[in-house]
């Protein structure tokens, strides 16, 4: 495993600016995702790393050494995209080995074994080895293209939204599974996705891209408790932070024209009156759903709250974050 710096890179096509300036240091081991919308330049981060994308200013550094010249093989990285792009008419054993028998690597057969075998072991598909591809459900088929890269031992793991395809019970299986691989391996990993779960639960660095540009980089908590912006806020937390006027609540910091507050900095029981609209039971917690002055506003509660649609509920902001007209952070005191 190797740590991986991107200097300054950038990368556009035609007036379109994919990826704008963009500084970042992947550490050895680390598992980052990059997240953001579709557009934000998340893909062709991964694919100028590859190499399949030539960047137009700027250098790649994978274990301290610049690969802007390198071919894709040469860079030594394994990527894994959306689709699981197995051959069908290969077994699992032979898919996963596919890659170990390039003329590059020059492995021989018994060396090939050997890595399939711990691989396979590794993703628990140990006992399909002799099925056909096609004769898997997506998630096994899903684990045999991870495991594809994996056998490669590769400098770094590209990851392409690869369980965007999948139902909402394999993708939350496979978040544990890619989770626990990654920490068994030791292996330094780049995940992009769009979805924000995935974050939270997966990496150890976040980097936020908006419009090509990584706007913040950080551990999932940090992002989460300390955004530099509205854009950057509303990446993570489900429910959603809520952002309202400033002017429905007490003080605030010169130049504030938007407060943000997370469901659960949300103090109930004083403060300003507002009505419940609806409420979602969730098992382990309520949600309720209210409204104050023409604005929506979700928060948190028991998961045995007497309280119903049409009571009034009075509420106060705790940890509060504000922003300016442009959506940037202000952090000075509030001033009496």
């Amino acid at each position: 495993m190797a740590e991986v710096t991107l200097r300054a890179l950038s990368k556009s096509f035609g007036a379109t600016k994919a990826v704008v300036d963009m500084d970042m240091t992947i550490p050895d081991g680390a598992f980052v995702v990059l997240l953001g919308p579709t557009g934000a330049g998340k893909t062709t981060t991964l694919r100028l790393i590859a190499g399949l994308e030539a960047p137009d200013a700027g250098d790649i550094l994978i274990g301290g050494r610049s690969v802007r010249n390198d071919t894709p093989a040469q860079r030594d990285v394994a990527m894994v995209f959306q689709q699981y792009s197995l051959y069908p008419h290969l077994s699992v054993r032979d898919n996963l080995a596919f890659p170990l028998r390039s003329p590059i690597l020059k492995l021989g057969e018994e060396e090939v074994a050997a890595r399939v075998a711990k691989v396979a072991e590794v993703l628990q598909i140990a006992h399909k080895l002799d099925n056909k591809a096609t004769q898997l459900s997506g998630g096994e088929m899903q684990r045999v293209s991870i495991g594809r890269a994996l056998v490669r031992s590769p400098q770094i793991y590209l990851m392409d939204e690869p369980l965007s395809s999948l139902d909402a019970k394999l993708r939350a299986e496979m978040r544990i599974e890619l989770k626990r691989i990654q920490q068994d391996l030791g292996a330094t990993l780049l995940y992009v996705t769009h979805d924000q779960t995935e974050a939270m639960t997966m990496a150890t660095h976040v980097g936020v891209l908006d419009q090509g540009r990584l706007v913040q980089f950080g551990t999932p908590r940090e992002i989460y408790e300390d955004p530099v912006s509205i854009y950057v806020a509303t990446r993570l937390g489900q429910p959603r932070i809520n952002t309202l006027p400033v002017s429905l609540f007490g003080p605030a910091p010169e130049g504030t024209v938007t407060i943000g507050l997370r469901p659960e900095h949300i103090a109930q029981g004083s403060g300003v009156e507002t009505r419940i609209t609806r409420i979602e039971h969730l098992g382990d917690q309520s949600r309720l759903h209210l409204h104050l002055d023409g604005h929506d506003i979700v928060t948190l509660t028991d998961a045995h709250t007497q309280l119903k649609p049409g009571d009034s509920l009075a509420i106060r902001p705790e940890a509060p974050l504000y922003f300016d007209a442009n959506g940037a952070r202000i952090r000075q005191e509030i001033r009496p």
